[in-house]
């Protein structure tokens, strides 16, 4: 890989890594998940603003304020769906289904966008996602009972490969500073009624969780996957994305006692051998 390609790829797999953090956090808060993902977005949004503004946010006429709405409706809708999604399946499946960004972004970056990819992007790609399956296959759960939970978060899948393209093509003329806090302010202001009108706690009584929720996934991980997303591939970000499944796994066995079996070992070692393989 060239290497001014090195730094955008390290920021995707830092990036995902962190968002990979959201399911535990949305779990521990004690408000309503709509209410969640806002808090998210609106705890980032004044300090990603300021952030623009220092590094000299170009004047309100000149900025893409179209795109910049699209974008935070996108992401909007992703939270919401994910986070009613989270609750309402087991992690395994709510990871497992959300991911499936990787190959939605690929395909659209193959067939849509027409972008090159390399065969050691594609194998990489096929390697990660068997990996992820026989990662999370052990413990994902087909039921009626989760049926709900997958198909919103199957359904935040989508919405976030659509705002990782908006934001792709906002990077194209605009700083990943501006980007993001366009996308996250106006993500807020779409979440807010949401929030209110889905019920459940609002305000909440234990402020850590929301607060470790909007800086580990909202300013730093969205943040580096908004610099990544701007000089990668589709595909190539894609896999990045696929570190998620991986990082959920070492929480489990790490804060959790979980024990993995041989499929998860088999899984977590084809992750691995994908990341290499992009990486070099």
């Amino acid at each position: 890989m060239a290497e001014p390609a090195r730094l955008p790829l390290a920021a995707a797999l830092a990036g995902s890594a962190l968002l990979a953090l959201g399911p535990l956090l949305v779990r521990l808060a004690d408000v309503a998940p709509v209410a969640s993902a806002f808090w998210r977005m609106a705890l980032a949004a004044p300090v990603l603003a300021a952030i623009a503004l220092a590094r000299g946010m170009a004047p309100p006429a000149a900025l893409p304020w179209g795109l910049g709405m699209a974008a935070g409706a996108l992401f909007a809708a992703d939270l919401a769906a994910w986070h009613l999604g989270i609750v309402r399946t087991t992690t395994a499946n709510a990871t497992l289904f959300a991911n499936t960004t990787a190959f939605m972004l690929a395909a659209l970056g193959i067939l849509v966008l027409k972008e090159p990819v390399s065969r050691r992007t594609l194998g990489a790609l096929a390697l990660a996602g068997l990996g992820a399956v026989l990662l999370l296959g052990a413990s994902a759960e087909a039921s009626a009972q989760n049926l709900a939970g997958d198909l919103l978060s199957l359904a935040a899948a989508a919405f976030y490969t659509g705002y990782l393209l908006v934001i792709r093509r906002m990077r194209g003329r605009h700083p990943t500073a501006t980007v993001i806090a366009l996308a996250t302010i106006a993500g807020a202001a779409f979440l807010l009624p949401a929030a209110l009108l889905a019920g459940g706690p609002f305000w909440p009584g234990d402020w850590r969780p929301v607060v470790a929720l909007a800086a580990s996934s909202q300013l730093a991980g969205q943040g580096l996957m908004v610099y990544a997303s701007g000089r990668l591939p589709a595909s190539l970000l894609g896999v990045a994305l696929l570190v998620q499944p991986l990082i959920s796994a070492a929480a489990g066995v790490l804060l959790l006692g979980d024990r993995l079996g041989p499929a998860e070992v088999a899984g977590a070692t084809l992750l691995c051998l994908a990341l290499l393989r992009v990486g070099r």
